[in-house]
């Protein structure tokens, strides 16, 4: 059942179950499977059932700490949340990112990708991403000679692409939303969670759509489901009964915000860069979505050398120094102009598929002539893994918003291990050319320059410094001392409390957030169907 808050408030006082603040991925794997388990579920969601602008505004707030994007440009408050504009690259995190690493201060997950795996498979099939492979037999799985890397050194992993357009919109939950068991509230902004006098219940979520009255949700269980900023925002927001906020006894929500940094790392000069290049390019297959393969920083090298997760891509261009071509400078002008309304996305998805048909039939041929014209040369470009740094946090703001809650300022901060992992890259994947004698790795300068900060280089690409993939802010750990949530995603201290989606990363590894966002929505779904069952 659909109720806009804005005119019907009364809809707000049944108990449910459970109540799921955010209708975004993490949000909606939640509810539908909890539905399907046949329990009674409210489901929050601050903005309509598209983009509006008024709410989006609610996202604004300062950045405090190193340069990052705006923070109401990095993520979309409505039915269906940011995965409406993603380009649906889905991977896996690697053993060694749940791993305690010795040389990664405040690394290591309460639980191991074992632990995860069958809610991979799950979410692999959710979205439609064919045989549940991304680490084995890569070369054969693409169709490519295998370029002979040294796995312990330079290790390969796939990308799976969901092609499917706004997948978690609501003209694609029309049966969920229908389903007699939930209730969909929009325009219903979660402004304070009431914690019980012994601060380890909550008794309500307090909500308010714009221009409205305050009503009252109850239900026997709460996750937060909002997205990393909002999460800690309102964590920290609810602080009447805990004067630091919820989960804060520790100052530990908000801390430890992660990104995936890019970052052009070196130029590959070489007598066959179109050759290089081609072989890592995205694959469309006969059966099955897209591929395309990643170069990873192998685990015995990450060991080596004491070094992050990370991967690198290859791009051929014209000298970065000429600075972004104009026909992608036009692009990203007018991507940035246009609202991210239904019919912007609509313009945005019509040229991604244009963009998809270029890749599919003429670009091989184009980059071929570019390349051995000398029009273009090889470079290197990093994801990499951001160790997990307590400094890099989200902060309440003295500002307030329509609704008088405190904004949320961001405080990004990189640490040297960031720079230095980009650094060790450069070197080992120089050595691996050099020992196949297909060329050798000139490191990018600013690899050398003092302190952890990497340059904004709109040459990289559309991400020119970071990736948008926000995570941490409220951390998993087997002990309140060290994160804000246990291996089931519960708030420490708290019996019915839980927090969903990439706040809960210890660590990021170099992969794509969302695929594991979804397995771990679903893992904690498993968990509440048996806790409302009476069997944990």
């Amino acid at each position: 059942m659909l109720i806009d808050l804005r005119k019907d408030n009364a809809a707000a006082l049944d108990v449910s179950d459970v109540c799921v603040i955010g209708a975004g991925a993490a949000g909606l794997s939640l509810a539908r499977r909890l539905v399907q388990r046949g329990h009674q579920v409210c489901l929050l969601e601050s903005g309509g059932l598209d983009f509006e602008q008024a709410t989006q505004d609610l996202y604004r707030g300062a950045n405090v700490g190193m340069p990052y994007y705006d923070l109401d440009q990095s993520r979309l408050r409505f039915f269906g949340g940011t995965v409406a504009i993603w380009g649906g690259r889905c991977a896996l995190l690697d053993p060694i990112d749940f791993e305690r690493r010795e040389w990664v201060q405040h690394s290591g997950w309460p639980i191991g990708r074992s632990d995860l795996d069958p809610y991979y498979r799950q979410a692999n099939e959710q979205l439609e991403l064919g045989e549940f492979n991304y680490e084995h037999d890569i070369w054969a799985t693409l169709g490519v000679a295998d370029p002979g890397f040294d796995p312990d050194r330079i290790d390969a992993e796939l990308w799976r692409f969901d092609e499917t357009m706004e997948r978690f919109a609501a003209s694609r939950a029309r049966e969920l939303i229908a389903a007699p068991n939930l209730r969909v509230l929009i325009h219903a902004n979660a402004v304070k969670l009431q914690a019980g006098a012994d601060a380890q219940t909550i008794e309500h979520v307090e909500v308010r759509p714009l221009g409205g009255e305050p009503r009252q949700v109850r239900a026997r269980h709460y996750i937060l489901a909002s997205g990393t900023i909002e999460n800690a925002r309102l964590l920290l927001a609810s602080n009447d009964v805990e004067a630091a906020g919820i989960g804060n006894r520790h100052d530990l929500v908000g801390r430890f915000f992660m990104e995936h940094p890019a970052g052009r790392i070196g130029k590959v000069e070489t007598a066959q860069p179109f050759e290089l290049w081609a072989a890592l390019q995205k694959r469309f297959m006969r059966d099955g979505p897209p591929l395309a393969p990643a170069l990873r920083l192998g685990d015995a090298a990450q060991r080596e050398h004491r070094a992050l997760n990370s991967i690198v891509t290859f791009k051929l261009q014209r000298d970065p120094s000429r600075g972004v071509a104009l026909g992608n400078r036009l692009y990203h002008n007018l991507k940035h102009s246009i609202a991210p309304s239904r019919g912007g996305r609509a313009l945005d998805h019509a040229y991604r598929a244009i963009r998809a048909w270029i890749h599919r039939s003429v670009r091989n041929n184009v980059e071929r002539l570019r390349a051995r014209a000398g029009l273009t040369d090889l470079y290197l470009i990093t994801r990499g893994e951001q160790a997990p740094n307590p400094d890099s946090r989200i902060l309440l703001s003295s500002k307030r918003d329509a609704l008088g809650n405190r904004r949320a300022d961001l405080a990004w901060q990189l640490s040297e291990i960031d720079k230095h992992t980009a650094r060790v890259f450069a070197q080992v994947f120089d050595e691996e050319l050099r020992r196949l004698g297909k060329g050798r790795v000139v490191p990018s300068a600013w690899l050398d320059e003092p302190g952890p900060q990497w340059p904004i280089d709109p040459t990289v690409g559309n991400h020119p410094f970071a990736n948008y993939h926000q995570m941490g802010g409220a951390r998993m750990s087997a002990s309140p001392a060290h994160g804000v949530v246990d291996a089931d995603c519960r708030v420490h201290g708290y019996a019915n409390l839980f927090v969903a989606g990439g706040s809960v990363f210890p660590t990021g590894g170099w992969a794509n957030p969302t695929l594991t966002i979804i397995a771990l929505a679903l893992r904690l779904a498993d968990h509440l169907d048996k806790r409302l069952a009476g069997a944990g």
